[in-house]
C-alpha cells in the first residue's frame, strides 16, 4: 500500500481524497496558493506546501511545482482529483518519470481519450456507437460548411480538447455557422489552449447518461452502473442521480458492456467514466470518456457500496478488483445536488465573500462533501462549487423527499448559493416523474428562478413598510434612540427581500 500521497487539487475533492487516505493509513500532503493558505483542505492534510500565487495558472496548474513538492515531502504518489491537471497526459507522464505513482489511468490512455476526435475514432474502431459527425477538426468556415452538409442540421460544434460546455455551440442554419465557429474557437483556445473544433449531429431531447467504470492493472474492467446527468444548464451539470429511471436492467447491461469495451480499447486502468447520449427510442451514442474521478462519483458509491477513491488508491498500489460483473447491482437511489456560489436570479453570476455561517444537514442517508467551513473565503479565482449534498433512499421518491428535507436544513450565509433552485427542481412535477432531457433545465430555468410569491413574506413586507412609514424622521436618522423589536427587525428585512410591491394588507 502507498504510504504518503500528495493531492494536486483543492476544495472538496482534496478533502475527499484525504478521507480515503486516512482510512487506509496513508499520510497526505496538500498544496495551496496564496488564496488557499488557510483553506480547509490545507488544515486537514498532514503536511502542506505552498506552490504559488492565487491564479490557478501560477499554482494548481504548475505541474513542475507540484512534482517538486511531492519529492520534497517524500510522497510516493500523486492524486490529481478532477479538473486542473487531472486529464493532462504530459503531467501524468512527468509524475511517472519522476519515480512517483500516478493515481489514475496511464498517460497513454489519457492521450487516447483526451482528444474528443481521437476518442471518437478509437470508439468507432472498438465497435462503440458514436453520434454521427466528423472525426477530424474543421479547418475553416468553408470546410465546416462542407462537413455540415454531410452531417446535417441542427449540428453541434465541440472543442476537440474540451469539456464542461466550453467551446460548444448549437448551429441550426448554414448562415449561423461561420460566426458560431469563430466564437467556439476563441472560447476553446482560452479554456484549453487548443482552438480545434469538430462537428457532430445535434440530437434533440436526449438524456445524458454516464457509465462509471473501474479497472485494475490485471485486466479486469467493471461497469458500476449508470448516472442520470440530464439536469444541466449550459452543459454544466447541477444535479445527478443513480440509477436512471430511463435505464432498464437490459439497457444497463448493454451500456455497461459498451463502456467496458471502450475502456479496454484505451488500455484503461483506475476509475473513469464513459458519457453517452440516450435517445428516446433507446439508442445510445458515445460522447467521450472522462479519464479521472467525476464530481458526481458519490451517487455511484451510495448505490453500489464501493468507495471509488479507495479503489483508485488500491489499484494504483497494484491490487486486484475483488468483484465480478454480476455482483454489481444498484441498491436504492442516490441524488446529488451541487451547492455552488452563484446568484441564480442574476444569470447565475458567481458570487464571492466570506462564509459567515454554515449549518450542514445531517440525519439518515445524508452525506455532505464540502470544501468550505465558517470563515472560508470564496474567491474569484476558482470554480464556484462549494460543496456537494448527497442523499440515499430505498426508492427514488424517498430519496427526493430526503434531499428536500436536507436542503431545508442547510444553512450557508455570506454568499449567494443555488440551494433554493435545487429545492424548486425537486418540487417540479416533471422532475418528480423523471421526465427529463438535457434541455429540460434550460426550458424551465426562468420559472424555477423567478421570485417566490410567499403570502407570509408579502404580509411581513407590508407590515414592515407601514412601520417604516410611521417612524419619526428623527428615529430613522438616529436608530440608537429608536430600537426595533425583533419582530419589526425581521419584518424590515423581509421588506427588503420581498420581490413584490406591497399594498398594506395581507393577500392569500
Amino acid at each position: 500500500m502507498l504510504t504518503k500521497v500528495l493531492i494536486a487539487n483543492r476544495g472538496e475533492i482534496a478533502r475527499r481524497v484525504m478521507r480515503a487516505c486516512r482510512e487506509l493509513g496513508i499520510r497526505t500532503v496538500a498544496v495551496h496558493s496564496d488564496a488557499d493558505a488557510a483553506a480547509p483542505h490545507v488544515v486537514m492534510a498532514d503536511e502542506a506546501v505552498y506552490i504559488g500565487p492565487s491564479a490557478a495558472s501560477e499554482s494548481y496548474l504548475r505541474g513542475d511545482r507540484i512534482i517538486e513538492a511531492a519529492l520534497a515531502t517524500g510522497a510516493d504518489a500523486v492524486h490529481p482529483g478532477y479538473g486542473f491537471l487531472s486529464e493532462r497526459a504530459p503531467f501524468a507522464r512527468a509524475v511517472r518519470d519522476a519515480g512517483l505513482v500516478w493515481i489514475g489511468p496511464p498517460a497513454e490512455a489519457i492521450e487516447a481519450m483526451g482528444s474528443k476526435t481521437a476518442a471518437r475514432t478509437l470508439a468507432e474502431r472498438a465497435g462503440v456507437p458514436v453520434v454521427p459527425g466528423a472525426t477530424q477538426p474543421v479547418r475553416d468556415a468553408p470546410h465546416a460548411l462542407s462537413v455540415a452538409d454531410t452531417v446535417g442540421y441542427p449540428l453541434l460544434l465541440k472543442a476537440a480538447s474540451g469539456g464542461g460546455g466550453r467551446g460548444m455551440r448549437v448551429v441550426r442554419t448554414p448562415a449561423d455557422l461561420p460566426a458560431a465557429l469563430d466564437s467556439a474557437r476563441r472560447e476553446a483556445l482560452k479554456a484549453f489552449g487548443d482552438d480545434a473544433v469538430y462537428i457532430e449531429r445535434y440530437l434533440e431531447g436526449p438524456r445524458h447518461i454516464e457509465i462509471q467504470i473501474l479497472a485494475d492493472a490485471h485486466g479486469r474492467i467493471l461497469s458500476l452502473g449508470e448516472r442520470e446527468c440530464s439536469v444541466q444548464r449550459r452543459h454544466q451539470k447541477m444535479l445527478e442521480e443513480a440509477p436512471s429511471v430511463a435505464v432498464s436492467a437490459e439497457l444497463r447491461a448493454r451500456m455497461g458492456e459498451t463502456a467496458v469495451r471502450a475502456a479496454r480499447a484505451a488500455g484503461y486502468v483506475s476509475a473513469g467514466t464513459c458519457e453517452f447520449l440516450l435517445a428516446r427510442d433507446g439508442s445510445f451514442y458515445f460522447l467521450e470518456m472522462n479519464t479521472r474521478i467525476q464530481v458526481e462519483h458519490p451517487v455511484t458509491e451510495l448505490v453500489t457500496g464501493i468507495d471509488l477513491v479507495e479503489w483508485q488508491l488500491r489499484v494504483a498500489a497494484g491490487e486486484r478488483l475483488p468483484w465480478t460483473q454480476d455482483a454489481i447491482l444498484p441498491r436504492g437511489w442516490a441524488i446529488e445536488c451541487r451547492i455552488t456560489s452563484e446568484d441564480v436570479r442574476n444569470d447565475f453570476l458567481p458570487t464571492t465573500g466570506r462564509i459567515t455561517a454554515l449549518g450542514p444537514p445531517a440525519g439518515p442517508g445524508v452525506r455532505w462533501d464540502a470544501g468550505i467551513e465558517v470563515g472560508s473565503e470564496v474567491s474569484r479565482y476558482y470554480d464556484s462549487l462549494l460543496a456537494k449534498l448527497i442523499v440515499w433512499g430505498p426508492t427514488r421518491d424517498l430519496a427526493i423527499a430526503r434531499m428536500r428535507r436536507a436542503l431545508g436544513e442547510l444553512v450557508i450565509e455570506g454568499v449567494e448559493t443555488a440551494r433554493d433552485l435545487h429545492v424548486r427542481i425537486l418540487d417540479d412535477a416533471e422532475f418528480q416523474r423523471g421526465d427529463l432531457d438535457i434541455q429540460w433545465l434550460e426550458r424551465r430555468v426562468a420559472s424555477l428562478t423567478e421570485p417566490a410569491r410567499d403570502p407570509d413574506r408579502i404580509f411581513a413586507a407590508a407590515v414592515a413598510a407601514a412601520i417604516l412609514a410611521a417612524r419619526p424622521a428623527t428615529a430613522a436618522a438616529n436608530p440608537v434612540d429608536a430600537p426595533e423589536t425583533t419582530w419589526a427587525a425581521t419584518a424590515r428585512r423581509e421588506a427588503l427581500r420581498s420581490p413584490l410591491p406591497v399594498s398594506g394588507r395581507r393577500t392569500e
